[in-house]
């Protein structure tokens, strides 16, 4: 068995973490993730400034403190904490060890960088485009005798599956072991998101400060995934449920090393925080790789008008019509939105107001900047009565926008810099999928409930959810808390019972993927979130909360559910 844990889920998690995780228990590995979406964007900012930039530097902090307990205790680290430069921060990490008079082995991967590429995808104005490599560069860096991996952009799954790879000898036809790894990677990555961290049910657990999570791998990819002992939190079939189906789309999970099939997965409780995931089976992957482009779409500005007390609506009215008249070179995008946070006879000022939202964005900076803040700040005295805002109106700030693309896995240079210094090639799956596009059998829906009384109430006294983003497409899973749950979920919240809980989805492509082992229905809402996380074009611009959302709105639920 191998243990590995994870201490970090994104760039700017908890900073004490990767200490802790090394003093509160056994490891053989010691995971981190600190990419995403938008974290490229802000690397590749940073790497402007300074071309000796462009990696997480929290990791390097991390390491002064926690490198010598974990060559001491002998755990291995794997990190994608390298971003956009991880022969510089594999370099930075040497130079440490010498500081401190460790002797660690140091390796990284490389290859995912395609920026040299940009006109491959008709773009001049790219800031990153990064390869999501596989766990390849990790396994034979770790069979080189690696202390430390250091890796860019490698698919989040990658860091579990590589030392599971290097560990038991897996090869590129142990596709079931492979998948089982993947899965087992897909639940650590996003660090106490699997231990109650953004849980539905939080309230019957103690998350005030949850530990983070560790999947026990087995040879044959089976895993359990727990946490240390004493740590805060929980790990249950339904915390393990509920971060399976994050940032997740249909049956067939694709990625470099294998496709796994979701829903082939068994959840089954193992003891006290224990959960054991089985049955995983694995495909060949497909023949591209996915390719992440992150660029600047321009620059944005925001104004909050603090509306209170009376005729809220006809202050709105008048204050857009104010401005609007004063912007006589208008911004490409205008977006006024009223949040109605006011209630009647309220006992305080900050509950009797309303917030009235102006968003506006443009390829040219001045058309967001001084023309905005200036009409705005114009109207302060002439304007609806009690006019003021949240905070002083500023200068525009640059958004980005995020795409993906797919390009031949064999076109990729994915390379493993050996502690050595030796470089490794790794050569991309020899067999791919031939159809990967091709939808499994889709599964049968359960018994329908028979007729009841139901009573309306808010969908979530029965059911949890996750939600997230993937580019500007929306990840919505939700799953039930029994069997007679699940009978009644697969057949009442269809597409067109999203649509209308979901106003704002009603118009979009919405795809429905049932995962019966997991008693869940996964949605993708196509779009909802515009050009993705960077360009910030929704108040959600990730979707994190649009599953609770979507729990808090009434439907008519069976009495024997409630």
């Amino acid at each position: 068995m191998l243990r590995i844990g994870n201490a970090s889920g994104f760039y700017g998690d908890r900073f004490a973490a990767f200490r802790e995780m090394l003093e509160q228990g056994p490891l053989d590995v010691l995971t981190g993730d600190y990419l995403a979406e938008l974290t490229m964007l802000i690397l590749a900012r940073d790497r402007m400034k300074d071309p000796g930039l462009g990696y997480a530097r929290t990791f390097l902090r991390q390491a002064e403190e926690s490198l010598a307990l974990a060559l001491e205790r002998g755990v291995r680290i794997v990190v994608n904490a390298g971003g956009l430069n991880p022969a510089r921060l594999a370099a930075a990490l040497a130079e440490l060890a010498d500081r401190q008079g460790l002797s660690a082995r140091i390796a990284h991967v490389t290859g995912d960088d395609l920026l040299p590429r940009a006109a491959e995808f008709g773009r001049t104005d790219l800031l990153a485009a990064n390869a999501y490599l596989g766990a390849g560069g990790i396994a034979a860096c770790l069979t080189a005798g690696a202390d430390v991996v250091v890796t860019g952009r490698v698919t989040d799954a990658a860091l579990v599956v590589g030392p599971a790879m290097a560990h038991y000898g897996w090869g590129q036809g142990d596709l079931d072991a492979l998948a089982g790894a993947v899965v087992a990677g897909h639940v650590l990555e996003c660090g106490a998101q699997a231990t109650g961290g953004n849980y539905a049910f939080f309230r019957e657990h103690d998350i005030t400060r949850p530990g983070f999570p560790i999947a026990e791998v087995y040879a044959d990819g089976g895993s359990v995934i727990t946490k240390h002992p004493g740590t805060g939190g929980a790990v249950t079939v339904e915390t393990v449920t509920a971060q399976l189906l994050y940032e997740t789309a249909g049956p067939r999970y694709l990625g470099p090393d294998v496709t796994a099939r979701l829903d082939t997965v068994t959840l089954a409780e193992d003891g006290p925080d224990r959960v054991r995931i089985s049955g995983v089976r694995g495909e060949a992957p497909p023949a591209t790789l996915k390719v992440g482009l992150n660029r600047l779409g321009g620059f944005r500005n925001e104004v909050v008008f603090v509306l209170t007390g009376l005729d809220i609506e006809a202050k709105a009215d008048l204050v857009e019509r104010q401005l609007t008249a004063e912007l006589t070179d208008p911004p490409a995008e205008v977006r006024w939105t009223l949040v109605r946070t006011d209630r009647a006879d309220a006992d305080t000022e900050e509950t009797a107001s309303a917030l009235l939202r102006l968003t506006v964005r443009d390829r040219d900076e001045r058309r967001v900047g001084r023309a905005v803040t200036t009409a705005a700040v114009e109207l302060a005295l002439s304007g609806y009565p009690g006019f003021h805002v949240t905070a002083p109106p500023g200068p525009g700030s640059p958004y980005g926008v995020f795409e993906s693309v797919a390009v031949d896995a064999k076109s990729v240079e994915h390379t493993a810099v050996l502690p050595d210094g030796t470089r490794l090639p790794i050569d991309a799956p020899a067999v791919t999928a031939t159809t990967p596009d091709e939808a499994p059998e889709l599964p049968a829906l359960p018994r329908p409930l028979p007729e009841v009384p139901t009573r309306r109430a808010p969908l979530g006294l029965v059911v949890g959810a996750r939600s997230g983003d993937k580019g500007g497409d929306a990840n919505l899973g939700v799953w039930a808390r029994s069997d007679a749950g699940w009978r009644w979920l697969a057949h009442t919240l269809t597409t067109d019972l999203l649509r209308e809980l979901l106003p704002e989805a009603a118009e979009l492509t919405i795809e429905r993927h049932l995962l019966p082992n997991l008693r869940a229905v996964n949605f993708t809402l196509a779009g909802l979130l515009g050009e993705g996380v960077a360009a910030q074009a929704r108040f959600d611009p990730q979707a994190k909360a649009l599953g609770e959302w979507l729990r808090s709105r009434y439907v008519d639920i069976p009495e024997v559910l409630l």
